[in-house]
């Protein structure tokens, strides 16, 4: 997939691959070209789980502190708690869904399909340039161009979001089947996470947690995505719209 060049992009203004984390530069005195580095899939999957996060964040808050009673007809003609409960089974359905064709995606895609779903700790570079990240974070150091995500980003995406998000879709499956009943199908599947992780209430509080841990990986994604199109000379938030990164 990062071997894929715009058509107008000159054979010597292509960049290069490193090994992990290992910088990519073009070649020495010229400007480098356009990479597509992330396809449809990729694309499709990230926007809409975005969508799904602010949804099932806005009502979860709800679901965990309701709002109150409204007043005046009777109660049968009221059904807003009913809705947002709705909305956010809706949205956890559908995360729970784009997650599974995430992975089948990850057994297709190039290797920047699967780049978040293991961290290379065996890899002296790796570790090397995650540093060096830190230090360019931090102003202490020059920056190094990517095709994909770099070091720092890759170990946040693995830690502060994948996992979470499994934690996230596995609690709020195990808690939807609980309400569906002990001799429900759900319970057949889900029931065993309340062998792994505790009672209902601690089911609960890892299933806030985990959504907690993503909302605030969420706000640092965007301010590091939103700084890096500003000072570094390769493009972040218009390649995950249009797939294509540009080195300026």
């Amino acid at each position: 997939m990062s071997k894929m060049y715009h058509p107008s992009t000159p054979v010597a203004n292509r960049v290069r691959e490193g090994h992990f984390g290992e910088a990519i530069l073009p070649p020495a005195g010229v400007l480098s070209g356009p990479v597509y580095v992330y396809d449809a899939a990729i694309r499709i999957w990230h926007w809409v789980t975005a969508l799904c996060i602010v949804v099932l964040a806005i009502t979860g808050y709800f679901i965990g502190a309701p709002p109150p009673s409204l007043g005046g007809a009777e109660t049968t003609g009221h059904f807003l708690f009913g809705y947002i409960r709705f909305v956010h089974f809706s949205a956890g359905m559908i995360l729970g869904v784009m997650f599974l064709l995430r992975i089948y995606r990850v057994l297709l895609g190039g290797p920047h399909a699967r780049q978040i779903f293991y961290v290379p700790f065996w890899s002296f570079a790796w570790w090397k340039d995650l540093f060096g990240e830190v230090g360019w974070y931090l102003f202490l150091k020059p920056p190094k161009e990517y095709i994909g995500h770099n070091p720092l980003a890759h170990a946040a995406m693995f830690f502060m979001f994948l996992l979470p998000l499994l934690v996230l879709l596995l609690t709020g499956f195990a808690l939807f089947s609980e309400a569906m009943g002990v001799t429900s199908g759900w319970y057949t599947v889900f029931g065993w996470v309340f062998k792994v992780f505790g009672d209902s209430m601690t089911v609960h509080t890892w299933h806030q947690g985990a959504m907690w841990v993503i909302l605030i990986f969420s706000m640092v994604h965007m301010y590091m995505a939103i700084r890096e199109d500003m000072t570094h000379r390769q493009t972040t938030i218009s390649s995950m719209v249009s797939g294509w990164r540009f080195y300026r």
